[in-house]
């Protein structure tokens, strides 16, 4: 069991993970230095080989089991969710800026999450179906065409970024042993990676820039983060976590204007505070233990 100031510093670095990887595909694919389909590939490949290293180095301390092969834990279905997050994520990325970019993430990977909580069975109260409406309506406002709003092709490919993540996650719930589960589902993504790669041969390109943050991306703020995350996650609680990760899109925000030179207009801080708001009152209506697992990334992240 961790201290109280250990579980928190643990839970800060892994949300600061995930706000991170919206900062280091922005910071990448500015500028058209490195397109997306090589950030991806990057970042996939350098989260593999830091997840299988952190696994090889934990089997080594302890005694083998018949299950050990990293590949063989994973699933198809899930790779290539994972693969299509982080596909969406980066194409969304060359036209969006990290702030919205996260909100629209995080938005699509919880409302994924309740849809298909409600299409099994899950019921909400009055107030909870209050707060989904403000979100979407949020989002709509966050989408409609004016200066605030982002391309639509991008924004697409962003929600459609959450949706991966969101089924990932919700594949991932009865997972015994997560970090063994997402080398093998990291692993098993980078053919699809390379399929994205060999779709867009005439368009390749990769300088220092994009190097260095895909790089960061795959083996910091997504291998790292995702084992900190799973370290505090039976501590925290799914509705704990899920409520926690609203603080991704204000740090991703946050950390855009000051460190990538991005504006905030009033417009999307209107939008983005109603779509945490009516997430944040739906979390807060669930019982826990309905709840899914919450995301690992936003991305992560998802985070």
């Amino acid at each position: 069991m961790r201290s109280g100031a250990s579980l928190a510093a643990t839970t800060a670095l892994a949300l600061l993970a995930f706000a991170a990887n919206s900062l280091l595909c922005r910071f990448a694919l500015i500028g058209g230095g490195t397109d997306a389909a090589s950030f991806t590939a990057i970042r996939l490949g350098a989260g593999a080989l830091v997840l299988a290293g952190l696994l090889a180095a934990r089997r080594r301390r302890e005694a083998p089991r018949p299950d050990a092969g990293i590949v063989e834990r994973a699933g198809w279905r899930s790779a290539f969710a994972l693969f299509a997050y982080a596909a969406g994520f980066s194409l969304a990325y060359v036209d969006v800026g990290a702030a919205t970019g996260a909100l629209l993430l995080f938005g699509a990977v919880q409302a994924t999450m309740l849809l298909i909580g409600l299409w099994q069975g899950e019921r909400l109260a009055g107030t909870q179906w209050a707060g989904f409406v403000v979100a979407a309506l949020g989002l709509v406002a966050l989408l409609l065409p004016g200066a605030a709003a982002p391309p639509l092709g991008a924004a697409l490919w962003m929600i459609g970024a959450g949706v991966a993540w969101g089924l990932y996650s919700l594949w991932g719930r009865g997972s015994t042993d997560p970090v063994a589960d997402t080398a093998g589902n990291f692993l098993r993504s980078l053919p699809f990676a390379l399929g994205l790669l060999a779709l867009h041969l005439d368009a390749l390109a990769l300088d220092a820039r994009g190097l260095l943050g895909a790089v960061a991306s795959g083996a910091l703020a997504s291998g790292l983060g995702y084992v900190l995350w799973y370290r505090v996650l039976p501590q925290l609680g799914a509705l704990r976590a899920a409520s926690l990760q609203l603080a991704v899109p204000p740090l991703a925000a946050v950390a855009g204007v000051l460190l990538l030179g991005e504006t905030l207009d009033a417009t999307r801080l209107l939008a983005g505070a109603a779509i945490l708001a009516g997430i944040a009152v739906v979390l807060r209506g669930r019982r826990v233990g309905t709840h899914p697992q919450a995301p690992t990334a936003t991305p992560g992240p998802r985070p």
